[in-house]
């Protein structure tokens, strides 16, 4: 009986050129860096310099994330890459009432400008890339990021990295959204607007398969949906006033690499392809830029375990492989201990020396698209291809993602198969090494990093003597701009530029967007 792949389809003992029946080389694989850039979106890739090794990490105080990524950029690391704790991630203070219990707890505290100076010390914003990991109040995260790198002496163009600023992935899979889907699309293509004009080098959203795999998405799922997704922002950004390559060669994706390393590296290409084909059929991009999909990659945290973690060092080193093959632009491999709790020092210098051991110790680097012409490879792009397109019609067929968020559908088919997973791991026909097989009786305990409660109190005090001491009058005046763009028609990052250099926080611009816009809440929720 043939295996079978994570997307449903059979894997075959062997491949050979009939399983290949109508494939032409020339026309679906082309050269890399040429479309559609199955083969990868430069032509040299790797040969020349490797990916960038971007460490995600953020914990704490601004103070404790700051040492953490110090620390990581002395250990080789050549990008950050920034959690945000949950009330950040969701508009709210360190003092609001939502916010108790949560404070640094996965990711970093961040509530005003003078935090972000804090985050950023001694960290040179005009070489260093950075990726926020932060979607519904993305651009205020990032203007807090302008403000900062403006009051060093540094210009606005020099600056480089990515928000992630994709809203509709947690209407599906993660829920930190705030605002209602219309209101949060014309964010999204303010902050395109914005970026082009302020900020040229910078990646103005990182659509999201990740979080929908972690959900339980197949690879199949995971292209479709998060390309379905990338068509609302196209269309949305049109719609606002932008020709498509005015802001098309700064979209950037971000995608899930698992253990089922030979359909990981597929699934890959076949995005490439597609995303290719839809810039420039469906939406008439010219601009080569436009028609790439470039995106980061981070290894599965789904499937870490918690049992016999130093195994989870096996697991990552194979996933970072799958992201490699499949020609990544950026990487993050998890710590080995993450399934316990926020990685220890040691454990992320450790998932950062996978990647350089990667890089420096094997061939990866020697040649471009090592698997290219693998019958394997090539049959499941195909495969993945082809049904993912698939899927990507039906969802436009309901009237394109936010309509079919609307009705559930992504959600629902996500969840499908996160239980049709969870039934073969729990009847033993999908083997987890240390958790259905294989396992130990007397695994050693181990110490997990846990973040101090204290710094809830500590970013309430910081939170109040930054209230008394700045302008109030100015602040005030600043909110009130806000509202007034956010009702109209306006760019809303400029007024909030503004609110925020005025030392308002971040609840406080959040509340007077909530203010305007109102909060979602979606159909099912009782």
């Amino acid at each position: 009986m043939a295996r079978m792949s994570e997307s449903g389809e059979p894997i075959e003992p062997v491949y050979g050129p009939k399983a290949l029946d109508g494939f032409d080389p020339c026309r679906d694989l082309g050269e890399p860096g040429e479309f559609p850039y199955t083969r990868g979106v430069h032509p040299d890739m790797y040969v020349t310099r490797p990916w960038t090794m971007r460490q995600y990490a953020g914990f704490s105080t601004a103070a404790d994330s700051n040492r953490r990524y110090r620390q990581l950029i002395a250990a080789g690391g050549t990008g950050l890459s920034v959690a945000f704790d949950l009330p950040t991630q969701m508009g709210y203070d360190s003092d609001a009432p939502q916010a108790h219990g949560e404070v640094g707890k996965v990711g970093v505290a961040i509530d005003s400008i003078e935090d972000m100076h804090v985050l950023l010390d001694q960290i040179p914003l005009g070489t260093v890339s950075t990726s926020m990991t932060i979607n519904a109040p993305a651009a205020v995260l990032l203007l807090l990021y302008e403000l900062v790198a403006a009051e060093r002496g540094i210009e606005a163009s020099s600056l480089t990295g990515t928000i992630q600023n994709d809203i509709l992935k947690e209407y599906i899979a993660r829920g930190t959204y705030i605002y209602p889907p219309g209101p949060s699309l014309r964010l999204v293509a303010d902050t395109f607007a914005y970026c082009r004009a302020q900020i040229p080098r910078w990646n103005t959203i990182s659509i999201s398969g990740y979080h929908m795999a972690e959900a339980g998405a197949t690879p199949v799922q995971e292209v479709a949906f998060t390309l379905a997704n990338a068509k609302e922002y196209v269309r949305a950004a049109i719609a606002s006033g932008l020709a498509v390559d005015d802001f098309g060669p700064r979209l950037s994706f971000f995608f899930v690499a698992r253990t089922t390393l030979l359909e990981e590296v597929a699934k890959f290409r076949a995005a490439r392809w597609l995303w290719a084909h839809i810039m420039a059929d469906e939406f008439g991009a010219k601009n080569p830029k436009s028609q790439m999909l470039r995106f980061h990659t981070q290894t599965a945290g789904v499937q870490l375990t918690a049992q016999q973690p130093e195994v989870n060092l096996a697991r990552v080193t194979v996933q970072a492989l799958a992201a490699i093959l499949g020609g990544t632009q950026s990487l993050h491999t998890n710590a080995y201990d993450e399934a316990i709790a926020l990685p220890t020092e040691k454990a992320a210098k450790l998932a950062l020396r996978t990647q350089q051991v990667l890089a420096y110790e094997t061939d990866l680097t020697a040649t471009v698209d090592p698997l290219a012409g693998s019958y394997a490879v090539e049959s499941l792009t195909a495969d993945i291809r082809e049904r993912a397109a698939e899927l990507i019609a039906q969802i436009d067929h309901m009237g394109g993602a936010v309509a079919a968020i609307e009705q559930g559908f992504q959600k629902a088919e996500i969840e499908r198969s996160a239980y049709d997973v969870t039934r073969q791991i729990d009847a033993g026909d999908r083997v987890v090494v240390g958790v259905n097989r294989f396992t130990d009786t007397d695994d050693e305990a181990y110490a997990p990093l846990r973040v101090d409660p204290v710094i809830e109190r500590e970013q309430a005090e910081r939170l109040a003597r930054l209230r008394r001491t700045r302008d109030a009058a100015t602040v005030t005046r600043g909110l009130d701009a806000v509202r007034r763009a956010a009702a109209g028609t306006d760019n809303v990052l400029h007024p909030l530029r503004r609110a925020l250099a005025a030392r308002a926080t971040v609840g406080e611009v959040c509340d007077a967007l909530r203010d305007a816009w109102g909060t979602y809440r979606p159909a099912d929720a009782y």
